[in-house]
């Protein structure tokens, strides 16, 4: 049969199993896009209204499912438009493969029609990159794209396909499988897995810290029978929400920078710390030079590049995050902390995450009323920012892959379009997106997205007219002086939703809340945006200064200036 190498690529996607392309048509791309309709394949095209849109939807769907998410887009500004995407996947080691059409080979350099250098623009912001030369070429580098975008620490991988290439014959023939195939990861040595076991016994105050790494390896079932092995609690990263559920008494939430004081002071008194998975970024560890000073510091990460970088360990691992927790699992060694985990529950209850309402709507009241509704089963997306920070705290993740959140990027917009993709991973889900009004407003065009696909999302936007995390720093850091953060000019949201033909509720006070959080969900006919006109200048507390040590931990407003920290916001 013949074909060209556009057809061969879409057959060597369908090999993969790809359900979804995320993806903006454009020239080059043109007969990539035709391949869709001349192969009859039954990969399904979602045609999202930006590249930055379709490559969010690509990490969300990846991030709920496991699968990789696959992008199509253009040359030129197409491809540039996901460099966003790519990097957000990268920062948080996401599989993604995105695909982009390019000027044809003999113009390239030339400053030809929408040319771009994107092998080399997305080299930092991708595990791996392909510039196609030619056409038989395509099957085997699909296979190898895949290969790397799922193996070892996963991440995203792109493929630039010039259009003679795409359109060019295909004259070799199709594997009925994967050339590539990714092996599961070895046990680490038995030798090293005893002598942490024993670590973990003789602890008196151990904390185990479970990073997005352990929810990668799918290692959340063999992560709780370690905790309950050894008694021991368990504190996360802002990724690795819901790799333990956090109603279980073992679980202290997320620690860090605006984690919950009693993972925090946890962290600060602990003996051992145990790190899973995690690469001890600076939202974690602070001040990296107190950072965990009276404690034994254990690393286990599947990337050897992690190891010492930001903390020296006693002991470090380079091992697959499933596989070190099964060997430790299949020890004898048992233990007991009952004192310790008192000591913890009475932090649990002198610094509970916890709001008033003085009469004012609140963001923690929606989020609280959210998870209550939801029970904690719905896939949450978030956007970026204090509404982000508050739903971490209040919405108790209870299984793995129903978080999903931009964290080493942390990239403004990400929100909507990644729920749109996870509403494509898992159909029958409820997925909530939680959003700002300020990172909202970035991709707010996938409203149409989600209306023509029907998609039962309930998006709620807890709009404060600030981009309130900015205002926040600049109110404890910078004397109050208020920079660039006024969204004075917000449309009208409900209306807005309205346009795209998608059911708008408005919440104003507090009374109402319960009746209208309800409406929205249970609401099935298609999307709902849920306008939240939440108090302008709260602020999200707990927070670590950054670049401070843990002690300088804040529960409450400050009576005192601040001094300015160290870092980003």
């Amino acid at each position: 049969m013949k074909m060209n190498g556009a057809e061969a690529l879409v057959k060597t996607l369908e090999r993969h199993g790809v359900e979804y392309i995320f993806g903006y048509s454009g020239g080059a791309a043109i007969p990539i896009f035709d391949a869709l309709v001349t192969t009859k394949t039954k990969i399904k095209l979602i045609l999202t209204r930006h590249e930055q849109g379709a490559a969010h939807a690509a990490d969300g769907y990846a991030r709920a499912c496991g699968k990789p998410g696959v992008v199509l887009v253009t040359s030129g500004p197409g491809a540039g438009n996901t460099v966003s995407g790519l990097m957000t996947a990268q920062m948080d080691s996401v599989p993604m493969i995105v695909i982009s059409g390019q000027q044809i080979r003999p113009m390239l350099g030339l400053d030809a029609f929408q040319e771009a250098d994107v092998f080399n623009l997305t080299m930092p912001v991708t595990k791996h990159n392909y510039l196609v030369m030619e056409t038989n070429d395509l099957p085997h580098i699909v296979d190898e794209a895949f290969a790397t975008a799922t193996s070892g620490r996963p991440g995203p991988v792109l493929i630039d396909v010039p259009k003679d290439v795409s359109s060019g014959s295909y004259t070799g023939s199709l594997p009925s499988k994967p050339a590539i195939e990714t092996h599961v990861a070895s046990e680490p040595p038995k030798k090293i897995v005893a002598q942490i076991a024993d670590s973990l016994k003789k602890s008196k105050r151990p904390v185990i810290l479970a990073g997005h790494g352990v929810l990668l390896a799918r290692a959340e079932t063999a992560l709780k029978h370690v905790s309950e092995q050894f008694d021991i609690p368990v504190t996360t990263t802002l990724l690795a929400k819901g790799v333990i559920d956090e109603t279980h008494p073992l679980s202290l939430g997320m620690l860090g920078m605006h984690g919950t004081a009693y993972a925090n002071k946890a962290i600060l008194e602990a003996d051992l710390i145990m790190n899973i998975g995690s690469r001890f970024d600076d939202r974690i560890i602070g001040d990296a030079a107190v950072f965990g000073k009276d404690a034994k510091i254990i690393h286990i990460d599947i990337d050897a590049a992690e190891l010492g970088k930001m903390i020296m360990p006693e002991i470090a691992v380079q091992s697959d995050a499933k596989a070190f927790l099964c060997a430790l699992n299949k020890t004898t060694a048992t233990a007991q902390h009952k004192d310790w985990l008192q000591h913890l529950d009475t932090y649990k209850v002198e610094y509970p995450l916890t709001y008033e309402t003085d009469g004012k709507l609140t963001q923690q009241q929606m989020l609280d009323e959210v998870w209550r509704q939801t029970f904690g089963n719905a896939i949450v997306a978030t956007d970026v920012g204090q509404h982000q920070m508050w739903a971490a705290q209040f919405y108790k993740t209870r299984y793995a892959n129903h978080w999903i959140t931009s964290g080493g990027a942390g990239t403004m917009g990400f929100g909507l379009p990644s729920a749109i993709g996870a509403q494509f991973a898992k159909p029958g889900k409820q997925v909530v997106a939680i959003v700002g009004d300020g990172g909202f407003q970035m991709t707010l065009y996938e409203l149409a997205t989600a209306a023509l696909h029907k998609l039962p999302l309930k998006i709620f936007i807890l709009n404060n007219h600030y981009l309130g995390m900015v205002r926040q720093w600049q109110e404890l850091f910078y004397d109050n002086r208020l920079s660039g953060v006024d969204l004075e000019g917000n449309p009208d949201f409900v209306k807005l939703a309205e346009s795209y033909g998608i059911k708008g509720i408005n919440i104003e006070k507090p009374s109402e809340v319960k009746s209208r959080v309800t409406d929205a969900l249970v609401y099935s006919a298609g999307p709902v945006v849920v306008n939240c006109e939440v108090a302008k200048t709260d602020n999200v507390y707990p927070m670590i200064p950054a670049g401070r040590s843990y002690d300088a931990m804040l529960v409450t407003a400050p009576r005192t200036k601040l001094e300015k920290p160290i870092g980003s916001t």
